[in-house]
């Protein structure tokens, strides 16, 4: 269980923190000893008990005391070796040396010569495995978690910005007469409907739900990513003139081929995602409380379950929740389970807490929220009272075998270990496939056996002047991961255009 420190408390220790700081620098610029030396600020959160009760943000986000200290961590590497670890390429020591002296919309400028997401990517991106990965400072201490909080400043520049209403609409070239059409309006699509669009192109995102944004809409909950904000980037783009079509499900509404056809687009990409549950194929899998995660998540986060009076969508009452999986959306899952009023949730995962793939830090607030882990346990089937409502889940415990070929131990069931959970709500969080929908669809369009779209190095697809990005090329990755396929692919899009 981690430890949580009040936000009173941390910003107390701050302020003497920047003091010091100051009083340091009076006599001359630091040194990488001087810098080692100043401590990691942690981010501030709510109070567990309470927030486990709430969509408000969970992360309450650096103060300005706070990340000028943490900024002021920076070595500054002539090497950046974090700026090879970003998936995009910030420039980061610029920005953070911009952070170190206070000049907070200095340093989103710069970041947003790379990234037009920030406050997205400084909340939701795994830097832990990325830029603050490769950090000098982490490896020093030979502790990647005390790595210099590069996404926490991101976020808080971000924050600064648009706060403060500083936020001003991308530079746009002159309109070219090029048509270019985006399929989902996720990380992927946006980032390239940004770059496409900046470039003079006309842009039309073509969304199969009501609302745009994609996973970071319906998938990631209001709490870790207040759709408010998803909502003022988008709305940048549409100041930059590009148009949204939703409700426009590509595929069934109309088909890519007689978008390129009969609505004249010169090139498209597809950023569809990764949208089809996987299952655990074990007997209950069909009764009355058992849901996948993206339904689960999608009626809170888009439907808006939670909002009982106003809701379009009702409501699945559990008062104990169990959810199967150890990734990021597990742990969505789970902390939205007490949020739609659950008195106990319980997490399955047949291995263990080090081989959980899901951030630390989102696994520390699951933690301090009061979710249960259950390690080295895995279902084999669930049961069902004589209404066809799930009651129990009975599960087998493991132990650790071999390393697979990830390089992750094998769990080993143990024979006779059969057990029962009581429940009366299943969420299975186990990953997403891609949905052939596409492909059944496009004639000509190539996909690997496990249903990904091939491209090649530049993001295109089998089919000429049409390329794909994102989950649906990589698999369920990440935010980040989408928007430097977006960014390569838009870059290809634009250079195939010009000629």
């Amino acid at each position: 269980m981690s430890e949580y420190i009040s936000f009173e408390n941390l910003a107390a220790s701050a302020k003497t923190e920047y003091e010091k700081l100051q009083a340091t620098l009076a006599n001359g610029p630091l040194s990488p000893k001087d810098r080692m030396a100043i401590p990691q600020q942690e981010m501030p959160t709510g109070e567990p008990k309470e927030r486990a009760r709430l969509m408000t943000e969970v992360a309450l986000g650096y103060t300005k005391e706070q990340a000028i200290v943490e900024a002021n961590r920076c070595l500054q590497c002539k090497t950046a070796p974090c700026v090879n670890g970003c998936p995009v390429n910030v420039p980061i020591p610029q920005f953070l040396a911009e952070v170190a002296k206070g000049e907070f919309k200095a340093a989103v400028d710069i970041i947003k010569t790379a990234n037009l997401l920030p406050a997205i990517c400084g909340r939701v991106c795994p830097q832990e495995k990325q830029c603050q990965g490769q950090c000098t400072v982490g490896k020093t201490y030979k502790n990647a978690e005390k790595a210099v909080s590069i996404g926490r400043l991101e976020r808080f520049c971000a924050d600064f910005e648009r706060e403060n209403n500083l936020q001003s609409v991308p530079e746009v070239a002159p309109e070219t007469g090029k048509k270019v059409a985006i399929i989902g309006s996720g990380p992927a699509g946006l980032t390239v409907a940004a770059d496409v669009r900046r470039a003079g192109h006309s842009v039309t995102v073509f969304e199969a739900f009501h609302k745009a944004g994609g996973v970071m809409v319906y998938g990631i909950p209001e709490f870790r990513l207040p759709k408010s904000i998803v909502a003022k980037e988008i709305d940048m783009l549409k100041q930059m003139g590009v148009e949204f079509r939703t409700n426009f499900l590509v595929g069934r509404t109309g088909t890519l081929p007689q978008l390129l056809k009969e609505a004249g687009f010169d090139a498209a990409f597809i950023g569809t995602g990764a949208g089809l549950p996987k299952f655990m194929n074990i007997e209950g899998e069909n009764l009355i409380g058992v849901f996948s995660a993206n339904e689960y998540l999608t009626r809170a986060n888009l439907m808006k379950a939670y909002d009982r009076e106003h809701a379009d969508t009702p409501l699945y009452e559990a008062k104990h929740v169990v959810v199967v999986g150890g990734g990021n959306v597990a742990m969505d899952a789970a902390r939205m389970g007490y949020r739609l009023g659950a008195d106990e949730v319980d997490i399955i995962y047949r291995r263990t807490k080090a081989e959980m793939p899901a951030r630390r830090e989102e696994v520390a607030h699951a933690e301090e929220e009061g979710v249960n882990f259950r390690y080295l346990e895995n279902p084999v089937k669930i049961n069902g009272d004589e209404n066809g409502r799930v009651k129990s889940v009975t599960v087998l415990s493991y132990e650790l075998g071999e390393p697979d070929a990830s390089g992750r131990r094998s769990p080993v069931a143990i024979p006779g270990s059969e057990h029962d959970i009581d429940c009366d709500a299943v969420i299975v969080a186990l990953g997403n496939g891609s949905n052939p929908l596409m492909e059944k669809t496009t004639p000509g369009l190539t996909v690997d056996k496990k249903g990904h779209i091939t491209v090649d190095e530049t993001g295109m697809t089998s089919i000429e002047g049409v390329w794909a990005g994102g989950d649906i090329v990589l698999g369920a990755a990440t935010v980040i991961l989408a928007m430097g396929e977006g960014r390569k692919a838009a870059a290809s899009i634009n250079n195939y255009l010009n000629k």
